[in-house]
């Protein structure tokens, strides 16, 4: 059954439920679509064939009861016609169409002992050991989230034909050693675990503030990670799992005071806290509690614990700078990195004041480290600017600028400077 379409407004208006749908459920129908043919390429195929099947036909026809489902049918069908005309010409492929219908008959498109949620499934197969690492985060941004290559390519400072190989030779490592599409058991998904957390993580980040575009953030992309988050956690509820869904709630929560009406970027200090999601950050502050508990803690829980000491400031001077410099001397000792420190070092000028914050950050810059990383020129104008040498902060904002490719951050750099030339 399928809901009534219009005529001449109601074309318009199919067509713009088939952008809302896509926009919401392709990653979805993609995921589904790698499970029941078991090749991403064919995937990709059938779920562009299905998107244009939809445009041609729910104008006439109706948007289908359960539209994703009505995808998954017509892409899987697509495929198998795709494949059948292509053996007319090639006899290598003269069984594979057999070979997808089996696969994809709809009494083996469920698997009792797995999670039965397809980008769950996805999202492992993306972070499998036997691919790079690099590799791992630009498969799963492409496929799990979608996208575009150029996306990627600006949020981890490479080059679009460089992460399109990355992502060519990730497709062409799982078909040919025959990687499973599925979560793998209890016996070695603690192992896998690692992998998966961080590219959870990194597609929460592009989603929390995003490389590039007019937008600030990306809700879907927040939204998306923390439900593999919760997905996660429900399968294996290890201290790390629990620690990055408490970390990745704790920041949500604060994201309505993270922008101003216009789209600009309201900082930390300065943000309206009466807006923050307190429920959110009650459940979330619980979660950190529980991981830390249990002693088997990491990097995530030791983020998720910062977090919480920020939410539950009353402001910023009330801020226990104190703990967070301490807690991030403990996410030192655990995962060391650059951004580890300039994140110290930020706390430690609310702590002790702008010249010390200053003198680590610049040792950082000394040693070769962030120089091409915009929020650390960013983050040393503000401590040249509260110091009031006007000079060195207009060229850390400029450095900043010169390297910023958001939108509203651009337009915060804009703004600092022109408040230092008056």
């Amino acid at each position: 059954m399928a809901t009534a379409s219009g005529a001449d407004g109601g074309v318009a208006g199919i067509h713009a439920v088939v952008d809302s749908v896509y926009r919401a459920d392709s990653r979805r129908v993609l995921a589904t679509l790698i499970r029941l043919l078991g090749d991403f390429d064919i995937a990709e195929e059938a779920l562009h064939d299905a998107f244009i099947a939809a445009v041609e036909q729910w104008p006439g026809e109706g948007v289908p009861h359960n539209p994703r489902a009505w995808l998954v049918s017509t892409g899987r069908f697509k495929a198998i016609d795709r494949i059948r005309r292509r053996a007319k010409f090639d006899v290598s492929l003269e069984d594979v169409a057999e070979q997808i219908e089996s696969i994809a008959a709809p009494d083996s498109a469920s698997d009792g002992t797995h999670v039965e949620d397809d980008r769950l499934r996805l999202i492992f197969t993306c972070c499998h050991p036997a691919l790079a690492p690099d590799a791992q985060v630009a498969l799963t941004l492409r496929e799990v989230c979608g996208l575009t290559t150029e996306e990627i390519a600006r949020a981890h400072l490479t080059s679009p034909t460089t992460v399109a190989q990355r992502i060519v030779r990730a497709k062409a490592k799982i078909r040919d050693a025959r990687i499973p599409y599925e979560v793998p058991g209890r016996g070695e998904l603690a192992e896998r675990l690692d992998g998966v957390l961080r590219v959870i993580y990194l597609v929460f980040n592009e989603g929390y503030l995003a490389s590039a575009g007019e937008a600030l953030t990306r809700q879907s992309l927040t939204a998306e990670a923390i439900r593999l988050g919760r997905l996660l956690v429900e399968l294996l509820p290890e201290p790390e799992a629990v620690g990055l869904l408490a970390l990745m709630r704790l920041h949500e929560a604060r994201r309505a005071a993270r922008s101003s009406s216009s789209g600009d970027i309201v900082l930390l200090a300065e943000q309206d806290r009466s807006l923050w999601d307190r429920a959110q950050i009650a459940d979330a502050i619980a979660l950190v509690e529980g991981a830390l508990k249990s002693r088997r803690f990491g990097p995530y829980t030791l983020q998720a614990a910062i977090a919480a000491v920020h939410a539950e400031a009353p402001s910023a001077q009330a801020t226990d700078w104190a703990q967070i410099v301490g807690l991030y001397d403990a996410l030192l000792r655990a995962d060391p990195s650059p951004v580890v420190e300039l994140n110290r070092a930020v706390a430690v000028a609310m702590r002790d004041g702008p010249s010390a914050g200053l003198a680590a950050i610049d040792a950082i810059l000394g040693r070769g480290q962030l120089a091409d990383y915009h929020l650390a020129h960013s983050a040393r104008a503000d401590l040249c600017r509260r110091m009031g040498d006007r000079a060195e902060a207009r060229k850390s904002y400029r450095k900043a600028l010169e390297l910023a490719r958001q939108a509203s951050e651009r337009r915060f750099l804009e703004r600092r400077l022109a408040d230092l030339e008056k």
